[in-house]
């Protein structure tokens, strides 16, 4: 009796065995959409300096996109820690990509003066703002639907070319939870100053006019060395970086060389009427990065 007990226990524990085995056994991923790819101008970059991503993705045989998804792409350390994120909307949406289409771009990217140096992976995805659902690609994944794409070492800010705010400046801010976001206001006019590299390099120039009670346009002029370098308007709202060659001639002989900056019209919050504002500052331009890059 107790051996058909037994017998008969055993009977009814494998049917449950073998759905729990097919209820374990991992579904198969969906198809990858695309296969991404990024170049980076160089492989090493000091804190503080720009970098070229070009972004690359060949989108799949018979992929479809149900919505526009937004390009995740982050910077990690050894830890897999987050250093920063280039996260962006591409600039064809997804629901224009075609099989068989190569979407490709390249976009501008400061590294943060962020607490650590030493080897940084870069990882990419696409994901829905709406729902956080991530597509699958074709690469090399790190889970979750992020793909390992590069690397970079990261070097000292030291590395960089010295420079200085010199004057006409106002204090720095910083976006609460995001030391990597900040500015500094000029005043209707300031000074950048550098070690002069005596070779070509390329001035990063990067500045906005933020919506105002004024809400004007500005007209910005720069000189180098107090000789003309390049003057142009910036609109209400509109976030431009320029890029601006600096030949070794226009730099001159000496140690330093700097970059004055003229802004047609500034104005003190606090005397604005109908501001309300208690912000005695003088206000020109918003400047997020100025940076001289001799490599």
């Amino acid at each position: 009796m107790r051996r058909f007990i037994l017998l008969y226990a055993l009977a009814l524990s494998l049917p449950a065995l073998g759905m729990s085995a097919a209820c374990s056994r991992k579904q198969p991923d969906a198809p990858p959409v695309a296969t991404p790819s990024l170049t980076i101008n160089r492989d090493r970059a000091p804190l503080g300096s720009p970098l070229e991503f070009t972004y690359k993705f060949v989108v799949a045989d018979g992929a479809t996109f149900d919505s526009d998804y937004r390009v995740m792409l982050h910077v990690v350390d050894t830890d897999d820690a987050i250093i920063w994120t280039d996260d962006h909307n591409p600039p064809v949406p997804t629901r224009q990509w075609k099989p068989g289409q190569t979407i490709e771009y390249t976009r501008t990217v400061f590294v943060p003066v962020y607490p650590y140096v030493g080897e940084a992976t870069l990882q990419i995805g696409l994901y829905s703002t709406a729902t956080q659902k991530r597509l699958p690609l074709n690469g090399d994944t790190v889970g979750q639907r992020a793909y390992k794409i590069g690397r970079l070492q990261l070097q000292p800010q030291t590395e960089n070319l010295p420079s200085v705010f010199k004057d006409g400046w106002n204090p720095t801010e910083v976006v609460e939870h995001n030391p990597a976001a900040n500015w500094q206001w000029t005043k209707k006019e300031a000074t950048f100053m550098f070690r002069n590299p005596k070779k070509d390099c390329l001035f990063y120039f990067d500045v906005d006019n933020p919506k105002t009670v004024l809400n004007e346009p500005r007209q910005v002029k720069l000189l180098l060395n107090g000789q003309p370098l390049d003057e142009f308007t910036l609109q209400p709202d509109v976030q431009e970086l320029k890029k601006i060659p600096l030949k070794a001639d226009q730099l001159g002989p000496g140690d330093n060389a700097e970059v004055r900056i003229l802004v047609d019209k500034s104005y003190v919050p606090m005397l604005v009427p109908g501001s309300n504002s208690k912000d005695p500052r003088e206000l020109g331009i918003r400047v997020f990065h100025a940076f001289v890059d001799p490599r």
